[in-house]
């Protein structure tokens, strides 16, 4: 009798566009070593940059697709949802960067955030207490959603375990988009809101509220997945770094954002599930450098992280065993030429629809 197939979560963390890019390299060593299919896992959980790949995965775009899209490949023929050739997508994955039409408003982004941290500062997170004093953001986040419009005709994505983490602007508690009682959004919206950094992108609204990066209350939001009765949960997180390197400032970040991560993963490991955490090493932190919204990187941070997350799994074969081999395009490309090719979309639908 074969043994029944884990219940896997995929947990993708917030980090700019070079977080993003890590994202993509690293997504793409796991299928290399374990021919599994990302976007099959039962829950996928995006925060900022990982809301994006998320939400890529979720509609079906695979890995390998990303990398070599973003080295400049062109494939003739292949249409994206929008029904618009794939190639001609800009290659830095919502990285451009334009100025909203609105006028710029003086003060804090959000009173209610700033005053009520002041009242009951232990209720939020630090990154949380001090988002609502920075001014309203002036930064389009157009490019991140004709990413997502390009992945996705629909108003979500096709996988019905995707979560896209934001924070409410004016409380800053956290909200799961897609979950069970989350606010009604469309997928674009949601992940606009994910990655929007108070005090650089201007804050989507969503059913009449404003929402700010999920990243303010977790770069991973892991423990998200701790009622989810799952057997394994891979948990990718570009902020974070078992290596001590780096300037003083961003290597004091990326203490903090390990410990909040490991206290998230305890909490997930409690609940019964085996954790897997993947983190930059040093090799990569030296491409990456500390500003991870330059992206002039990206490719080589794509490179690196597909070569040191591969050592990284290597160790973790005997975790990682269970998992089910998944078949093209999602793992490896489809035979003939792009053009014969069903739109990624089309082909996550028709997995989740025989789920």
């Amino acid at each position: 009798m074969e043994s029944a197939r884990p219940r896997v979560g995929l947990v993708l963390g917030a980090g700019g566009v070079l977080g993003a890019a890590w994202l993509q390299g690293a997504l793409a060593a796991l299928v290399d070593e374990t021919g599994w299919d990302p976007g099959s896992a039962d829950r996928v959980v995006g925060t900022s940059a990982g809301s994006v790949i998320g939400t890529l995965l979720a509609c079906g775009v695979p890995p390998w697709y990303m990398v070599a899209h973003s080295a400049g490949e062109s494939f003739d023929g292949l249409l994206d949802a929008a029904g618009d050739r794939a190639s001609d997508l800009p290659r830095s994955a919502g990285a451009g960067f334009s100025l909203e039409r609105a006028m710029p408003r003086p003060g804090p982004g959000s009173w209610r955030l700033a005053l009520g941290a002041l009242k009951e500062p232990r209720r939020l997170p630090p990154a949380a207490l001090l988002a609502g004093w920075f001014p309203r953001g002036f930064i389009s986040t157009q490019p991140i959603q004709d990413v997502v419009r390009a992945a996705c005709s629909a108003d979500w994505a096709p996988h019905p375990g995707l979560r896209v983490v934001a924070c409410d602007y004016a409380s800053g508690r956290r909200v799961a988009f897609g979950a069970p009682g989350a606010p009604a959004a469309r997928l674009t919206e949601a992940v606009a809101a994910s990655c929007a950094i108070p005090g650089f992108y201007m804050p989507p609204r969503i059913g009449g509220r404003a929402y700010v990066d999920g990243g303010l209350w977790s770069v991973s939001n892991l423990d998200l997945l701790a009622g989810e009765e799952l057997d394994l949960v891979i948990c990718l997180n570009p902020t974070s770094s078992r290596d001590g390197v780096g300037a003083p400032p961003g290597r004091f970040l990326r203490a903090q954002a390990g410990r909040r991560l490991g206290h998230e993963a305890r909490c997930v490991r409690a609940a019964g599930a085996e954790v897997v955490l993947l983190q930059p090493l040093a090799e990569d932190l030296e491409v990456m450098g500390e500003n991870l919204m330059a992206s002039g990187r990206r490719h080589a941070v794509i490179e690196r992280a597909r070569q040191t997350t591969g050592w990284q799994l290597r160790g973790l074969r005997d975790v990682l065993s269970a998992l089910p081999a998944g078949a093209p395009p999602f793992t490896a490309r489809l035979a003939g030429p792009p053009a014969s090719w069903p739109r990624f979309e089309d082909s996550a639908r028709e997995r989740f629809a025989a789920a």
